[in-house]
Formats: structure tokens, sequence, C-alpha cells
């Protein structure tokens, strides 16, 4: 990626980040979290897309200034640094009157510093052209010397102030928030690898001023850092913010209902009509479409579930060690895949069902306990979790297998548990 391709990659899921978020930050411009985003995502934008070879080169020949990237790139990379910081300090909370003083605090140092990297810049003098390699062919020059070391301290600080900050909030945050764990693990990595980039340029520049050549790290081992840093830093804001969105979890749970989809679309397709999606459909509207074909399959196979076998793989269930409430969903998800296998090879054969008695649906479909014996069972809820239960063991349960081959459950050599 010698040409920059790995910052335009960064800069375009930043670009895409913005996008997504744009309606929220519009709706919520008012509070201090949604303004610092924005400005963390657009100056990403700015600065991965400045900071390759060919823009450089590209801003070089429109201003008709030598190396006038330079300054701008360095300005723009220690505003990011600073807006990486202000957005975690809102992002973590705390008393309001200290966030915004902490907030004044970085804003006014970072913001020197970027103004300071340009006035060393104009007082310093670069007349050879240097698209990968300013930082350690300028280390001697005055002033460029200065501009170079601001902006380096401006990084590594920002740097570690942003793992630092990560890691301690990651330590107390509630277990359960995976969305924001994930996302506070992702800024971690971003800024060890920034970290590493500061360590690349500190080495190669020293090395200059030393005498020695190590300009290598700089020009090769560093900015393959710089752009997975971005990329981490980027997702690192952005995974919480759509994890823990309405959207996001439409998502997942249709994600984790397809298992089931997949094996009652077809069944459900020859009672009902199905409204078809379009490419641009809301998340949640496929999430509705989704949960109506399973509960539609679920009706049309309901003459075809063999209390046997749910009680075997209910017996086989317990044997494991699992407990009542798993055992009952895998003996359900048994006999539902026993029930697929059944009416295809009955419709494959023009065979009708021959129902067990007292075993017929209800009108919101089977349940937990379903064709357990003459009590009508409970219908399932579809209200996510139920439906998502079943459709993992449906997926996952080596019992369910057995069932959807035909096979028998094996039985424990003595009962774990009564079949309810």
């Amino acid at each position: 990626m010698s040409n920059g391709e790995g910052l335009y990659l960064a800069a375009a899921v930043l670009v895409l980040a913005l996008l997504l978020k744009a309606p929220v930050l519009r709706r919520s411009w008012d509070q201090p979290i949604m303004r610092s985003v924005c400005a963390l995502l657009g100056v990403g934008c700015v600065l991965t897309v400045l900071a390759a070879p060919p823009s450089i080169a590209a801003v070089n020949r429109i201003t008709g200034v030598v190396n006038f990237a330079a300054p701008l790139v360095y300005s723009t990379l220690t505003a990011f640094s600073g807006a990486s910081i202000v957005l975690i300090l809102h992002w973590s909370g705390g008393p309001a009157a200290s966030v915004r003083r902490a907030t004044r605090l970085t804003v006014v140092v970072f913001g020197a510093l970027s103004v300071l990297i340009v006035l060393l810049f104009a007082r310093g003098d670069a007349p050879v052209e240097r698209l990968r390699d300013l930082d350690t062919y300028y280390a001697n020059t005055p002033w460029l010397r200065e501009m170079i070391v601001c902006y380096l301290v401006a990084h590594t600080v920002a740097s570690a102030a942003l793992f630092l900050l990560s890691l301690k909030w990651l330590l107390r945050v509630d277990p359960a928030l995976r969305a924001l764990r994930t996302g506070l693990a992702s800024l971690m990595l971003g800024g060890l690898l920034d970290i590493g980039y500061s360590i690349a340029k500190w080495a190669a520049v020293g090395a200059r001023w030393s005498g020695r050549d190590w300009d290598g790290l700089s020009t090769y081992v560093a900015p393959p850092l710089a752009s997975g840093a971005a990329l981490l830093v980027g997702a690192g804001f952005i995974v919480p913010m759509l994890g823990g969105s309405a959207t996001w979890r439409d998502f997942s749970q249709y994600r984790r209902l397809r298992p089931l989809w997949r094996a009652l679309r077809g069944f459900a397709s020859r009672s009902v009509t199905t409204v078809p999606l379009t490419w641009w459909s809301p998340m949640g509207i496929r999430l509705i479409h989704r949960e109506s074909v399973i509960d539609d399959g679920l009706l049309a196979l309901a003459g075809w579930f063999d209390p046997a076998v749910r009680s075997g793989a209910y017996g086989a269930a317990r044997g494991q060690g699992l407990t009542d409430e798993a055992a009952s969903v895998v003996a359900d998800a048994a006999m539902l895949a026993a029930a697929c296998r059944a009416r295809t090879a009955a419709d494959a054969a023009g065979t009708a069902p021959a129902r067990p008695t007292g075993t017929g649906p209800t009108s919101d479909g089977p349940g937990p306990g379903a064709c357990a014996g003459p009590v009508e069972p409970a219908p399932y809820r579809l209200d996510g979790q139920p439906l998502e239960a079943l459709a993992h063991a449906f997926h996952t349960s080596p019992i369910v297998a057995r069932a959807r081959r035909g096979e028998p459950s094996p039985q424990p050599a003595s009962p774990a548990g009564r079949v309810p």
C-alpha cells in the first residue's frame, strides 16, 4: 500500500460512519458528545485523505508551495489527536464541570500546537519536496526539526491518553454492554498501533540526530501502523453507537433467526403470500417479515409435530446436563426438525400427516411444551428471545441434527429429569 491505499480505505470507513450518523448528529447537535463525534469523524476523514502520498503531491502542486502539505497534515493529525481525547472525555462521563474544564484544556493545548506547527514550517526552509520521508530528511533542519518534534509529542501524548482512558473505562464497564466493550477494545488496539507509529517515527528521527540511518522505520513501518490505527479508532467510536441502536439490535436478531427462516420459509410460502422486500427495506421491517415467515412455517408444520420425538430429545438433553429450560428448547427444536423432514418426505410421496391426539396448535403457534400431552400447549411468543433460542438450538444442537436425519435420540441410562 505504498500509494496510500490503506489511508484511503480508512477515509472511506470514516466517511461511511459520518453518513450513517448524520441524521442523529443533526437531531442531537446540541449535545456535546454528538458534536465531538462529528468533529472526530470529520477531522479523521480529512487527515486520512491528506496523509496519502498522492494527496500530498496534489496539495503541493495546487498551492505551489513545496512541502506545503506537511504542516497541513501534521496540524490536522494534532487536531485529530485532541478530538479523540475530547470525545472519550465526554463519552466516559463524569462531573459536567470537570469534563468541560478538561475539554477546554485539551482544545487550547492541541489547538496551540496545531498553530505552532504551521508557524514553525513557515519559519523554516524545506526546498526539496519529500512525499514519504520528510520527517527524517529534515530531521536536522532548524525550525522544521522543532515542527516535527511538536507533532510527534502531541500525537504520542494523545495516543497514550487514548489507550489509558480506554483501558480504565473498559475495566469498569458492565460486561453486559458488549458493543461498548468491543468499541473500547478497538480503541485500545488503535491506541497501541498509534503508539507503535510514534515509536517508529521517534526512532527514525532520533537515529538521524545521532548520525544513523533508520529511515525505513518512518517510511515503511509507520504508515501501515497509522492506517490500522485510523481504522480501529474509527471502528471503536462507531461500534458502540451502532451496537446500541435499534437498527443494530434488529439486525442482530434478524441474523440469529436465519437458521429457522431457512428451514421454514418453504413451508410458509405454501400457506401464505409474503410481501416481497426491496434492498432499501428498513431492518425493522425485515425482522418483522422474517418473524412472520417463521410463525407461518410453524403453523404449517403443526400437524407434523411428534411428541415422541420431543420426549426422546428432552431426555437426551437432560442426560447431557442441560437445564430444564434449555432441554425444552432443544426438544422443541428437535421436534421441529423432525417435522420438517417428515413433511418434506410426505409431500414427495403425496401423503398426509397423522396428527397425534390432543396436540393441535393454538392460534398463535406451537410452544415449548407443544405435542407433549393432551393439554393444549402455550403458544410461542414472537418477541425475540424464544425464537432466537429455538433458532440457536436448531442450528447447533447435535440432538437436533439427529432428529433432522431421522435418527432416534440416545437416552441416558437413568432419567435425568421428567419430560414435561
